[in-house]
């Protein structure tokens, strides 16, 4: 798991992962990320364009998104008081670049 840059966005409460993705082959990707943030995968879902993820992370759900056709990677979380876990995240995968 290559990352090329993380980015966090406070007005969506989100963390914006940009990396090497196939949609086919995502958990490659999402498996190997889930762990080395140390969170726990709980449901699995996918569409034709789409994969979406619930994750836990230290009793915060965060979903794992990828869209195919933006080529776009976000975790999020719904509440505004758990974006201190989203800025934690982002230090340690910060550290993994």
């Amino acid at each position: 798991m290559k990352l090329t840059s993380v980015q966090l966005d406070p007005t969506s409460n989100s963390l914006s992962i940009e990396a090497n993705i196939d949609f086919e082959a995502f958990e490659l990707f999402a498996e190997p990320l889930s762990s080395s943030i140390d969170a726990k995968i709980l449901e699995r879902q996918w569409g034709a364009d789409r994969h979406q993820w619930l994750l836990e992370f230290e009793g915060t759900l965060m979903q794992l998104n990828y869209e195919f056709y933006g080529d776009i990677c976000w975790l999020s979380v719904t509440r505004d008081d758990e974006f201190e876990v989203l800025e934690f995240l982002a230090s340690l995968l910060e550290q993994q670049k």
